[in-house]
């Protein structure tokens, strides 16, 4: 069982920045792939970013690429989100999650077996 739990989340001016945090417990982080998703009131959950294993591969969806970035510290067992430049239109809530079982960053919320409680980001124009 992996339990994860993001923090970060606030009210921010549009042109802003925030990091979320993601921690993860048990010992086994370092062999997860962590994703980050987002859910807009009225929307499905997308992706957002996921980073690899090793931390050496990083994928991004196209709205957020160039103003986001995700990390991770495995002596942490930590996975962050460094957003900047957020638009009103990044205005959701946003979720870890952890792929235990692929080594492969994968863009669908189906494939990642654990999820935090997700954390309200909200960007006002």
């Amino acid at each position: 069982q992996v339990q994860l739990v993001e923090s970060g989340g606030g009210l921010v001016q549009a042109g802003g920045s925030l990091r979320l945090s993601c921690a993860a417990s048990g010992r086994a982080f370092s062999l997860y792939v962590m994703g980050w998703f987002r859910q807009a009131p009225g929307m499905e959950r997308e992706f957002v970013a996921g980073i690899s294993r090793s931390g050496d591969n990083s994928l991004y969806a196209g709205s957020v690429k160039g103003r986001f970035t995700i990390s991770r510290d495995d002596a942490k067992n930590t996975v962050y989100l460094q957003m900047n430049s957020l638009k009103p239109e990044d205005t959701a809530v946003y979720y870890c999650a952890a792929d235990t079982s692929s080594p492969r960053i994968k863009l669908y919320s189906y494939d990642y077996d654990y999820w935090g409680q997700g954390t309200q980001v909200t960007v006002s124009s």
